[in-house]
């Protein structure tokens, strides 16, 4: 069994304007040791997914089921869940200094997350564990640093303070919700290689949410393509990148810079996300769509195999063979732009 099993998650909200559909029945897995990536336009539901998991959506009305070790997240109480957060599912946001809390030192708060979970550690121990965790995540003189405010750590040191916090008593699971936003190329690697080398000495499942491809191509082992609330494909990452099926992971690929001999105009996907309360009829990506039939308009389509592949599915109602969906390619792209 999968350490982490979401099936059928639905996440809604009530407004004065009417029901947002966050999240439109998702299903996902992750197992031990293993990074999942989740990819998709702002807006799609990649955090509000793992954010209800957790217990972190107040006010939403939350269907289906997400069994973590076993039991299942959704129908935990919230003492129950508080207990889980830190302990055994660490998480990193996106904005490291909205997380850390300015009024305190860096160092206390990774040791009262260190004793909340377990008193029975000393606050010497706990202190002396912090230092080793921003020494691990690679924070230069920690003993020193260690008694620092957020605001005296950069951009690329906070995010490493956070990982620090979130891994600090070697949870089984860490979500990273867009970890590496707004850090510049170098400090996005050396974050990106701290996770890393966390996750291979603990055995850590990571779920790495993200719209940046080139992070899923460094990290994932499976790959979550979420749009207005759903998922329009899943499949392992090389499937995703030199194998997709979905138009909107098509358009995602090709809104990609290229290198080299390869080098071209990029080819942004038309149009804007719908709106989550008034989604359009059939496929809720067909407005956006330069492969649309009329059956689009009419018909949500299912995640079904490709070419009978049960571990990559697409919600597509393009043909699910290699040679249908490659002439459908050509007919809309070109040869040439296809290859």
């Amino acid at each position: 069994m999968a350490l982490l099993e979401v099936k059928n998650l639905k996440v809604t909200f009530p407004t004065d304007d009417g029901l947002v559909q966050a999240v439109r029945g998702v299903s996902f897995s992750v197992d031990r040791g293993k990074t999942l990536g989740i990819v998709g336009e702002s807006g799609s539901g990649k955090s509000v997914s793992t954010q209800t998991i957790m217990g972190l959506t107040r006010g939403a009305q939350v269907e289906g089921e997400a069994f973590f070790q076993g039991e299942d997240l959704l129908k935990m109480a919230r003492r129950q869940l508080q207990a889980i957060r830190g302990r055994d599912v660490g998480m990193i946001f996106q904005d490291p200094l909205s997380s850390l809390h300015p009024y305190y030192r860096v160092g206390w708060q990774i040791v009262e997350l260190i004793r909340a979970h377990d008193r029975a550690i000393s606050k010497k121990a706990a202190r002396q564990r912090a230092v080793e965790l921003l020494r691990l995540v690679g924070i230069p003189r920690p003993d020193v640093r260690v008694n620092d405010y957020p605001h005296q750590f950069s951009g690329g040191m906070r995010q490493r303070a956070m990982i620090a916090m979130a891994m600090a008593l070697n949870p089984a699971l860490l979500i990273a919700d867009e970890p590496t936003t707004a850090l510049d190329v170098t400090v996005q690697a050396q974050v990106l290689r701290v996770i890393g080398r966390l996750q291979e000495e603990f055995g850590t499942a990571v779920i790495m949410i993200t719209h940046d491809l080139g992070v899923i191509a460094e990290t994932a082992d499976d790959v979550v393509v979420m749009y207005a609330g759903a998922v329009m494909e899943a499949a392992d990452r090389d499937s995703i990148f030199y194998d997709h099926h979905h138009p909107y992971t098509e358009g995602l690929m090709r809104s990609l810079p290229a290198y080299g001999d390869d080098r071209q105009r990029l080819t942004p996907i038309g149009g804007t996300p719908p709106s989550l309360i008034t989604l359009p009829s059939g496929c809720k990506f067909h407005p956006r769509c330069p492969y649309v039939m009329d059956r689009c308009r009419a018909e949500e389509p299912e995640l079904e195999p490709v070419e009978q592949r049960y571990w990559h599915t697409s919600a597509c109602w393009l043909p699910h063979s290699g040679p249908g969906r490659q002439e459908a390619s050509e007919r809309v792209y070109g040869e040439a732009a296809t290859r």
